[in-house]
């Protein structure tokens, strides 16, 4: 599965008056967007080595269990907008549950990982994701179910795989396969993760804004934001845009 990247490609034709317009967004309300992810799944199917390939790239054969939770920031820029993007690596340990379900809480997307070699790792990504959104309001977090180790026997992943595109449909999440040791779709599947989370962020900001932008002669800054955000992210084109840009 493919999403394309986050970012613009350099080579893309620049609308200059959407430039303007983006910049001015920014400048005017001084945006640093961020957002938390929370991964979760049993102990060793790879929630650390998936991070590690997409913050660090790099994959590490020696196996370190997480003790209670970890924490990794990656840092870039949006059209010129800081962003943060908070990733809460969680133990897979029964014992530090309790210490986990605290990071739980506020998370804008939860990320539930399961080992495509280990069908039993699937069966509890559902508890897995129970508990995550019970520290969370209803309908608030993004939900994704990510299949480890997809290097593996193709026969292997493919049975899986057939299990793993139904539990994603009952939890109402979208489902990737990656590699964290090849780096297959690990930057594409963090790419998406990025651009929903980011979008979300900037819909409540615009929502948050709108009146006060009118009120300093910006009211053409969100109209001309529908252009731009287009052009800068085809990934970001979602219905959520397109209704708060008509209003």
């Amino acid at each position: 599965m493919y999403t394309g990247d986050v970012n613009p490609s350099l080579g893309q034709q620049i609308h200059l008056h959407s430039f303007i317009h983006l910049y001015l967004l920014k400048d005017t309300l001084h945006l640093n967007v961020k957002n938390a992810v929370v991964v979760v799944g049993d102990l060793y199917v790879g929630k650390t080595s998936l991070i590690n390939r997409f913050c660090k790239d790099n994959f590490d054969r020696d196996y370190k269990a997480t003790i209670g939770v970890d924490f990794e920031i990656e840092r870039f820029e949006i059209i010129g907008i800081p962003y943060n993007l908070q990733i809460w690596d969680t133990a897979g340990q029964e014992k530090f549950k309790c210490i986990a379900s605290a990071y739980y809480r506020g998370a804008e997307v939860i990320i539930t990982v399961f080992d495509l070699a280990d069908i039993q790792t699937l069966d509890h990504t559902k508890q897995w994701l129970e508990d995550a959104l019970r520290e969370n309001e209803p309908d608030s977090s993004f939900i994704f179910l990510v299949g480890t180790k997809k290097d593996l026997s193709d026969a292997v992943c493919e049975r899986t795989e057939l299990d793993a595109i139904r539990f994603a449909n009952e939890m109402q999440a979208e489902y990737w396969s990656v590699s964290a040791k090849t780096g297959e779709n690990v930057k594409e599947f963090f790419s998406r993760v990025a651009a929903l989370a980011f979008e979300q962020s900037m819909i409540k900001e615009l929502e948050k804004t709108a009146g006060h932008m009118a009120q300093i002669g910006a009211g053409n800054l969100i109209s001309m934001l529908s252009f731009g955000f287009c052009m800068y992210f085809p990934c970001l084109q979602s219905e959520g845009l397109r209704k708060f840009f008509k209003q």
